[in-house]
């Protein structure tokens, strides 16, 4: 009986010590206060569409009208495109094609990149935004946005045109047509050689911001020649949606040294084909 007493106090005391270990790793565990971080939401698209199956045979032979006179083999050929040689074909993709008509000769390019933000504290679309920002800045659209901020959905349309801007954007068309160097009469956004006019009969046809395509979209037309005969025509669009920046770019080089590209078809099929692919990316 004389133990007893003295059994009751260790197991009191072991109790005691265990369950003051156990409040101690709680509390240290808790840190009340503590930062929380949050991590940027990824971007809509994980793929990107086959490039050269994007474009549907139909609009490829009214795009590039040269076709439709290849034998049949030939014609098959042209119509597969040329993919652009890429090194992560899971962020950037893209494909090209060419005709040559008796009239003139037509080139035509697709690119898609999709932009991924390694930055967890900045998302894929605004990685993208920024990206595009510079695409749009580069271009030199007067009426365009201050430097470093992208228009979105139903920015006001920009008039003018930006010669070193353009210059910069065909540079990187790759459409064979050698060192092109601006025509005098050449100046940006013309229709056969005749400026559009804000607000008069004609169509305002100068590089711009495109509304209702993407979150946000501009287009870029420049006039060059080839040598010293022929004149090319090149015309870009460029959208964003989400976290993917896309460019089409259409170009028509003529035979006849005379002969000016016609503004308005070109950009009015760019921009046809441009909006396509915006439906393209979504399904």
């Amino acid at each position: 009986m004389a133990y007893v007493p003295g059994v009751a106090l260790l197991a009191a005391l072991a109790v005691g010590c265990s369950a003051g270990s156990d409040g101690s790793a709680t509390d240290a565990d808790s840190k009340p206060g503590g930062p929380t971080v949050t991590t940027a939401p990824p971007g809509k698209y994980r793929t990107l569409p086959a490039p050269c199956r994007a474009v549907p045979s139909s609009t490829l032979k009214d795009l590039l009208p040269g076709v439709a006179e290849l034998p049949r083999q030939q014609q098959e050929k042209a119509l597969r495109g040329s993919p652009t040689i890429t090194y992560d074909t899971d962020r950037k993709v893209g494909c090209s094609w060419k005709a040559d008509a008796p009239d003139s000769s037509r080139n035509l390019s697709i690119d898609f990149e999709r932009v991924v933000s390694y930055d967890p504290l900045v998302s894929d679309d605004d990685r993208a935004r920024s990206l595009y920002v510079k695409k749009e800045n580069v271009a030199e659209l007067p009426g365009s946005s201050t430097p470093g901020t992208a228009p979105e959905k139903g920015a006001p349309t920009g008039t003018g045109g930006g010669e070193k801007g353009q210059e910069k954007e065909t540079g990187k068309a790759g459409d064979g047509t050698g060192s092109a160097d601006p025509s005098p009469s050449a100046s940006a956004g013309t229709s056969s050689g005749t400026p559009g006019t804000p607000g008069g009969g004609d169509e305002d046809l100068r590089p711009r911001v495109v509304d209702g395509l993407g979150d946000a979209a501009f287009l870029d037309d420049l006039l060059t020649r080839a040598g010293s005969t022929a004149q090319h025509r090149t015309v870009s669009v460029v959208f964003r949606t989400s976290n993917v920046i896309v460019t089409v770019r259409y170009g028509e080089q003529p035979a006849l040294v005379t002969k000016v590209p016609d503004s308005k078809e070109l950009q009015d099929k760019a921009q046809a084909l441009a909006r396509k692919l915006a439906e393209v990316i979504s399904e």
